[in-house]
């Protein structure tokens, strides 16, 4: 950082702003800069936000927790996907080297397909809540890992591609900004 010393007849400079209309073309990058920047030095941790957290691995996300969205437990168990005794049992069981998910795929009872499509609804329903406006900072730690385990690592440019596609969608359905808070039901 450089400090720069105002004079009264100079003003100090311009504080930088995010460029929204460039971040808007390249379709990723106006969401969170401090996520764009963790990306860009491929980091592993874990970025907690005041609405939730996006755990990082290499630069990518492989998982996302809000309290406004349901996560990958209740979507695996609540259409009997797969039994809640199963998924406590798996969860018991993880360990520095099995994941919960790497357990429930090699026992058998869980399909990798239905894995990944449950995996990526909780995610990006996370995400979206994770990544709206926050009066907070985030805070990054590095090196804390998931014991779910990544299923299917996605780009942040792809995490935040949909999170404003989420938001334009509803914006178009519902122009009440109240409803952009509300956890989903």
């Amino acid at each position: 950082m450089t400090a720069v010393k105002a004079t009264p007849t100079t003003p100090p400079p311009r504080l930088p702003v995010r460029d929204k209309a460039a971040a808007g073309e390249r379709g990723w990058g106006g969401v969170s800069p401090m996520l764009t920047r963790l990306a860009a030095e491929e980091a592993t941790g874990v970025l907690v936000r005041e609405r939730g957290s996006l755990h990082l691995v290499d630069g990518h996300v492989v998982h996302a927790e809000s309290p406004s969205a349901p996560g990958l437990e209740l979507l695996l168990t609540a259409h009997g996907t797969l039994g809640a005794e199963a998924w406590e049992a798996a969860a018991r069981a993880t360990d520095e080297r099995h994941a919960t998910t790497r357990l429930l795929l090699d026992g058998g009872l869980l399909s990798p397909g239905a894995l990944e499509l449950c995996h990526l609804g909780a995610l990006y329903d996370a995400a979206y809540f994770v990544l709206a406006p926050s009066s907070t900072p985030g805070r990054f730690r590095y090196g804390v890992t998931h014991p779910i385990g990544g299923v299917r690592p996605v780009p942040v440019a792809a995490l935040e591609r949909e999170t404003l596609r989420r938001r334009d969608l509803l914006h178009r359905v519902w122009p009440d900004a109240a409803t952009d808070g509300a956890p989903l039901v």
